[in-house]
């Protein structure tokens, strides 16, 4: 299956450096305004653009991504609006997800979800409390629309889970760097670079680190180990803390500036250079 992810992977790898995700909800600070954001963070040198799907009980996710999901709730974002999203940024070309729990999808029809993720150009769905024991429907939808589903693995991960967790995953493997919700750190879990090396140890697919990185110099720090760098909080965060959506929309350009050059410098110290010849392949 041709995978626009998995392209993306191997040509950031090409380059010799990792790829970077960032993420921003729909509808904050509104519709058109998480557009424009996200549009600016691919602008300005994202590899992959994850569009969170607004959830009332955000289980995983920290204050900041919390208060933003709060708001676009508030506005009134509905699945449509999130779809809406993700056509206008999938049309600059970079390959767009939708990052969401699955009771908006069960919600909506998993079959027709899948359906109208494609027709909006989307690439993949993360799921990050979908278990891959519950996950046969949204794997015959996502094989039926040619998209990746993207799954969690954990450090508290067993070997026996994440080779399972690994077999049903496409695009990449979406490697969680510490226990615990959604928000920039001081500094990435200390467990995340071992993670990434026994994951490979059951997969050939891409590895992107995400939780807690929140600068150029920690996003060098996973680049050195990972295939892949996820930032969120630390966008959003940026946006909630802007006077003017001017003023966000340039923050977040410095921002993802500041990442880019991060997953460059941190690639080529000494990255996943180490990972298997052809792992990059999806």
């Amino acid at each position: 299956m041709f995978s626009r992810l998995s392209t993306t992977f191997e040509r950031a790898a090409a380059e010799g450096r990792a790829a970077l995700v960032g993420y921003l909800p729909a509808g904050f600070p509104s519709v058109d305004g998480a557009i424009e954001a996200a549009i600016a963070i691919a602008e300005a040198g994202a590899d992959v653009i994850e569009i969170g799907l607004p959830y009332s009980d955000p289980l995983m996710d920290g204050p900041v991504i919390q208060e933003a999901v709060h708001r676009a709730l508030t506005g009134g974002t509905l699945v449509a609006d999130v779809l809406r999203t993700v056509a206008a940024v999938a049309a600059t070309g970079v390959p767009t997800l939708i990052m969401t729990y699955w009771n908006p999808v069960e919600q909506h029809g998993v079959a027709r979800f899948a359906a109208d993720l494609a027709l909006a150009g989307g690439s993949g769905l993360i799921t990050p409390d979908l278990t891959p024991e519950e996950a046969g429907p949204w794997l015959a939808a996502a094989a039926e629309h040619h998209l990746d589903p993207i799954f969690l693995v954990a450090p508290s991960s067993s070997e026996k889970r994440i080779e399972l967790i690994t077999s049903v995953c496409g695009g990449f493997v979406y490697a969680a760097s510490l226990m615990g919700i959604t928000g920039a750190r001081d500094s990435v879990g200390s467990e995340a670079a071992g993670l990434v090396g026994r994951v490979r140890e059951h997969t050939k697919l891409p590895v992107a680190v995400g939780l807690g990185v929140s600068n150029g110099g920690q996003a060098a720090q996973v680049a050195s180990f990972a295939d892949g760098v996820i930032v969120g909080s630390a966008f959003v965060q940026r946006l909630l803390a802007a006077s003017r959506p001017a003023d966000g929309l340039a923050r977040i350009r410095e921002l993802t500036g500041e990442l880019a050059e991060g997953v460059r410098s941190g690639h080529s110290a000494g990255g996943s250079g180490s990972r298997p010849q052809g792992a990059a392949e999806g």
